[in-house]
């Protein structure tokens, strides 16, 4: 597993043939009401490219901890305000059906959300 950053993606090449959505795991530990229930993310193929935005107000772009593994994009995040004594995570998993480009993977955080593009 290689560990990434926002804006930083150096991925090694593996090949993903393999597609189960159905790991979208968010987590809602640590306190208070989840900003993140319901639909988070949005995550389609636009000209030979998958482009996943994810929903995530309230985070700084360097609490994001993304990940490439053989197919499958972990999103992770972690916020502490210490003025309010709340720690908010925020973790999704996402298997892609076709082989990505893991060398031009890349990502933004802006205004709220983290837009990741994954070219095929």
């Amino acid at each position: 597993m290689v560990h990434l950053e926002v804006n930083k993606m150096p991925l090694p090449t593996t090949s993903n043939t393999s597609w189960t959505q159905g790991l979208s795991l968010p987590s809602r530990i640590f306190g208070g009401e989840s900003p993140f229930s319901g639909t988070d993310y949005e995550l389609y193929e636009e000209s030979n490219e998958f482009v996943l935005s994810v929903e995530a107000p309230g985070f700084e772009a360097d609490e994001f901890e993304l990940a490439w593994d053989d197919g499958v994009l972990n999103v992770a995040a972690e916020h502490v305000d210490d003025e309010r004594g709340r720690k908010r995570t925020y973790h999704r998993r996402f298997r892609f059906p076709k082989d990505v480009a893991d060398d031009e993977i890349a990502a933004q955080y802006r205004n709220g959300v983290l837009e990741v593009t994954l070219p095929m």
